[in-house]
């Protein structure tokens, strides 16, 4: 069994077929093995008047330059409409988010001061350890301190911040952290730097040690972040005074499209000056009156 279709030339037909041809490029932009595409036009949606209808049963060229210049001007103006979404959102980063994360990056470097405080203020005894002051107290060894450590938990009643005491350079503040139901102590110098505690006497200290061991890294991941968000910013002012790249030819296109709008409607309204012509011109003899003597 064979499907044949047939089309006739001058009828409403191609207008059909080529709403079929949008919907099946529409469809061809998300069914794809390729990479997605960030939007997609809804060209379906076309509507004819009925003078245009006329006009395409007639052979009107105008009929499908319109069509094609819709779809083409709906496309143009969906990029402009992203173009301008895309400059408001580096404008918002200019003023206000890239210079916020480069004052609070450049605070962080005082990272250099802390690890200058650490490498002055460390004395290890033979065992290692530098001495802490908890509460008043000097512990030169890991385990006494340790276990201080812990008994200054037991005894907090609030989870509020407790100045705790020193060590290596360093006040240090105890709270407990509902959230997590942790117990933290606050490394306090040029910067503020968390430990988290646990329950082993010697782990509380080497956690302590890890902290303050890890600055030099962080003063690294903050130089590196500082230097890439102050790029970042270079970059957005440079793209952000780019004009629309193809604001020539929609320009171009939507003069056409007007003129072929304006053209179609005259063809409406002379139409229409027709029909009312022929309306008027009625070949039926009015009826005789009777004339009452």
């Amino acid at each position: 069994m064979e499907i044949c279709s047939y089309v006739t030339e001058n009828t409403f037909d191609s207008y059909l077929y080529q709403l079929v041809e949008n919907k099946q490029k529409f469809i061809g932009q998300i069914m794809t093995s390729k990479s997605p595409v960030r939007s997609a036009e809804d060209i379906d949606e076309q509507a004819l008047s009925y003078a245009e209808i006329k006009a395409l049963c007639t052979g009107n060229p105008y009929i499908r330059e319109k069509m094609d210049l819709d779809i083409e001007v709906s496309r143009l103006k969906l990029l402009k409409a992203n173009h301008l979404s895309q400059r408001y959102a580096l404008e918002d980063q200019i003023i206000h988010q890239f210079p916020k994360e480069i004052r609070n990056l450049e605070q962080r470097e005082g990272y250099t001061y802390d690890i200058q405080r650490v490498e002055v203020s460390t004395h290890p005894n033979k065992d290692g350890f530098s001495p802490m002051e908890i509460e008043g107290t000097v512990y030169s060894e890991k385990k006494a301190a340790g276990f201080a450590i812990l008994e200054a938990c037991r005894a907090m009643k609030s989870p509020d911040p407790v100045p705790l005491g020193s060590y290596r350079g360093f006040a240090m503040e105890l709270y407990f952290d509902p959230l997590s139901r942790e117990y933290k102590i606050t490394l306090i110098g040029s910067l503020r730097h968390t430990a988290t505690l646990g329950t082993d006497l010697y782990g509380n200290i080497q956690r302590l040690d890890n902290t303050l061991e890890s600055l030099p890294s962080r003063l690294q991941n903050t130089q590196d972040h500082l230097t890439n968000t102050r790029r970042q910013l270079e970059e957005a002012k440079a793209a952000v005074d780019k004009p629309f790249p193809y604001e020539e030819d929609l320009t171009t296109k939507s003069t056409r499209l007007a003129e072929l709008n304006a053209l179609l409607d005259m063809d409406r309204l002379e139409n229409e000056i027709v029909d009312n012509d022929r309306s008027n011109d009625d070949p039926t003899p009015a009826p005789m009156r009777s004339q009452e003597r």
